[in-house]
């Protein structure tokens, strides 16, 4: 036979139930932002208007960024357009580790510091491996700040300038994240 108590707090559990479910369904819900990019990053190891530097290998701080087990430090402007004096809109700052063995292939970690337009204030965190041999690289957009607040995403880079003698390059950066 049901006691008062128990139907008192079955009542009320039917009560609290309706109401997650009322509440889980009747809320807005966050809807993801899609924000594609393309810029540019313009590398120079050697010059007067150098923006990248090894700073340890097996040949200490003059080791080659194509020798395993180099480390460089990057502070590469990055551009709405391939050419170096076409808008900077930012800066990306990080490091490049040489970790294969035959020297071809590097793991980056790196922000992209946005300085100016719409984004200003924002920056995108990537992480990822960068083959030189192949034509198209694919990284992992793993973090951000500002407008890219909660951000994961991928993109695609490419290198559109090189010149291996200078150790100078231009990589372009096609970028796909979403974020609330």
């Amino acid at each position: 036979m049901a006691t008062p108590m128990n139907l008192t707090s079955n009542f009320f559990f039917f009560i609290f139930t309706v109401t997650i479910i009322y509440v889980a369904y009747t809320f807005p819900k966050l809807q993801q932002n899609q924000t594609n990019l393309a810029f540019y990053v313009h590398e120079h190891f050697t010059g007067e208007d150098t923006t990248a530097a090894t700073v340890a290998g097996k040949a200490g701080p003059t080791s080659n960024i194509f020798h395993f087990g180099t480390v460089a430090v990057v502070d590469d402007p990055v551009t709405v357009g391939p050419s170096v004096d076409s808008k900077v809109i930012g800066r990306a700052q990080g490091l490049y580790i040489n970790s294969q063995l035959d020297g071809k292939g590097l793991h980056m970690a790196f922000s992209v510091i946005f300085t100016d337009g719409k984004f200003k204030g924002s920056t995108l965190e990537i992480q990822g491996s960068d083959i030189s041999g192949m034509k198209e690289r694919e990284f992992g957009i793993v973090s951000g700040t500002g407008y890219f607040r909660f951000v994961k995403g991928y993109g695609v880079m490419e290198t559109v300038f090189k010149d291996l003698a200078k150790l100078r390059g231009t990589l372009k950066l096609n970028v796909t994240v979403k974020h609330y």
